[in-house]
C-alpha cells in the first residue's frame, strides 16, 4: 500500500482534498451549465437569455453572499461551509432532475443549488489553499484551480454522454447522487490551519530550528478596513470583474457558439473537453512560474493574448481554427490563479476570506452581466459577431487593469524597483 513520506508536508494534503472538491464542482456544475443549456432549454422551451439569465442570477447570488461567507470562513474555516455545500448540491441537482417549468427550474437552481455553491466550491477551496501557504502560495492555488479545468476534462465528458444518452435530467440526477457519495467523504478530511496541527505553512521549520541559510518570509496583513482603502482593492476588483465578464460569456454559450459556427454539437462538446484541458495546462504552467514572476504583467499578456484570440471565431468557420481559438481562449483561466495569488501577496492570510467576500460583492457583476448580454445578443441578431468584437475590447480592458496593480503588488512582495 502507497504511504506518503513521514515529512511530507499536510497541507499538500489539504491542496488534494480541495481540488477533489473543486473537479467535482466544476465537472458538474460549471461546466456542466453549458451542457445542459441546449437540451434543458429545448424541455422546457426558453430563450437563451432566459436560460443565461439563470446562471447569471446565481452569480449575482455569489455575489451578494460573498461577504457573509467571508465573515462565515474566517471565524469557523472551511470545514463546515463545504460539507453543507456539498449537501445541498447533492440534494438540489435531485430535485433539479423533476422540474418541469422555468419558475420551477429557476426556484431549484437559485434556491439550493447555487445558494452554496460559490461558498463551498469555490470561496471555501481558495481560502484553505491560502490559509496552508505563504511562500508557496502560487503553486499550491495553481494545483486548486488547476483541477477546476479538470472537472471540465474529465468528468463534463462522462456528463455530456449521460444527457445525450439518456436525456439532462438523468445527468442532473447522476450529479446529485455523485456530489452526495463523493463530495461529503472529502469534505470530512479538511483540516482548518497549519496551526491548528502545531505546523507552520509551508511546512517550514519552527524559528528555533529553522535553517539561518533560509530565506526568512514576512508575511502581509492587512484588514478588511485597510483593504478597502487601498488601491490594490479596486485594482484587483476591476481587473476580476471585466475579466469575469468577458470570459463567462464565452464560456456559457461555447457549445450554442461552436454551433453556431456550423459544429455539430458533439464536436462542440469535444472542444469544451479540450477546453477544459487546455484550461487546467495553461493553469498549472502559468501557475507554477508565477512564484518568479510578476505576476501583474503576466496576467494582462494572457488578457491581450485573448483579445486576439477573438478575431478567430469573426474570420472562420474551421474546425480547426476553432481549436487554436479554444487553446488560445483557454490560458484566460490561468488569470483566476495569478490573480488570486496576486491578492494573497497583497492581503496576506489573517483576513483574506472576508477581503475575498467583499471583492466578490463587487467583481463578480461582471461574470453575471456577460453571459445575459451574450444571450440577448443571439436572441436580437441570431449571431455572436457584436459580442465578439466587444469581447476584444473587453479583454484588452482587462489587461489593462491588471497590469496597472504593478507598482501595488511590488511593495507588498518586497520587489519594489
Amino acid at each position: 500500500m502507497f504511504k506518503l513520506p513521514s515529512n511530507f508536508y499536510y497541507g499538500w494534503r489539504m491542496v488534494g482534498a480541495a481540488s477533489a472538491l473543486r473537479v467535482l464542482g466544476a465537472g458538474l456544475h460549471s461546466f456542466g451549465f453549458t451542457v445542459f443549456f441546449l437540451p434543458l432549454s429545448q424541455d422546457l422551451n426558453i430563450n437563451r437569455t432566459a436560460t443565461s439569465l439563470a446562471f447569471s442570477l446565481a452569480r449575482a447570488e455569489g455575489a451578494i453572499e460573498g461577504p457573509i461567507v467571508g465573515h462565515l470562513l474566517d471565524r469557523y474555516g472551511a470545514k463546515p461551509i463545504m460539507i453543507a455545500a456539498a449537501l445541498l448540491m447533492g440534494v438540489g441537482y435531485l430535485i433539479l432532475s423533476q422540474v418541469d417549468s422555468y419558475a420551477s427550474f429557476l426556484i431549484v437552481y437559485l434556491g439550493v443549488i447555487s445558494l452554496v455553491h460559490a461558498g463551498g466550491f469555490m470561496h471555501a477551496p481558495m481560502i484553505l489553499v491560502n490559509t496552508w501557504f505563504i511562500r508557496q502560495r502560487a503553486r499550491a492555488i495553481t494545483l486548486n484551480s488547476a483541477a477546476f479545468g479538470l472537472g471540465g476534462v474529465v468528468i463534463a465528458p462522462l456528463l455530456s454522454l449521460i444527457v445525450q444518452a439518456w436525456g439532462w435530467r438523468w445527468g442532473a440526477a447522476v450529479a446529485g447522487i455523485t456530489f452526495l457519495v463523493v463530495g461529503i467523504p472529502i469534505c470530512l478530511t479538511i483540516r482548518r490551519s497549519p496551526e491548528s496541527m502545531g505546523l507552520l505553512p509551508d511546512g517550514d521549520a519552527p524559528p528555533d530550528v529553522a535553517d539561518s541559510s533560509q530565506p526568512v518570509f514576512a508575511e502581509t496583513e492587512v484588514t478588511l478596513a485597510q483593504a478597502l482603502r487601498s488601491f490594490a482593492f479596486w485594482g484587483s476588483v476591476l481587473a476580476n470583474g471585466v475579466r469575469n465578464a468577458s470570459y463567462h460569456a464565452v464560456s456559457v454559450h461555447f457549445i450554442p457558439l461552436m454551433v453556431w459556427k456550423g459544429l455539430s454539437q458533439s464536436e462542440a462538446a469535444w472542444l469544451l473537453s479540450a477546453f477544459a484541458f487546455l484550461g487546467m495546462a495553461s493553469t498549472l504552467i502559468f501557475g507554477w512560474y508565477a512564484d518568479h514572476a510578476h505576476k501583474p504583467r503576466l496576467c494582462a499578456l494572457i488578457l491581450f493574448s485573448a483579445a486576439l484570440a477573438m478575431l478567430l471565431p469573426l474570420y472562420t468557420s474551421s474546425f480547426w481554427l476553432m481549436a487554436l481559438f479554444t487553446m488560445l481562449f483557454a490560458g484566460v483561466e490561468a488569470t483566476y490563479t495569478v490573480g488570486w495569488a496576486i491578492a494573497g501577496d497583497l492581503f496576506g492570510r489573517k483576513h483574506f476570506a472576508k477581503i475575498r467576500g467583499y471583492m466578490g460583492l463587487f467583481y463578480t457583476w461582471g461574470g453575471v452581466l456577460g453571459p445575459v448580454l451574450a444571450g440577448a445578443v443571439w436572441d436580437q441578431w441570431h449571431t455572436y459577431q457584436p459580442l465578439l468584437w466587444a469581447l476584444i475590447g473587453v479583454f484588452a480592458s482587462a489587461g489593462i487593469f491588471f497590469a496597472s496593480l504593478s507598482n501595488s503588488w511590488q511593495r507588498a512582495t518586497g520587489r519594489a524597483r
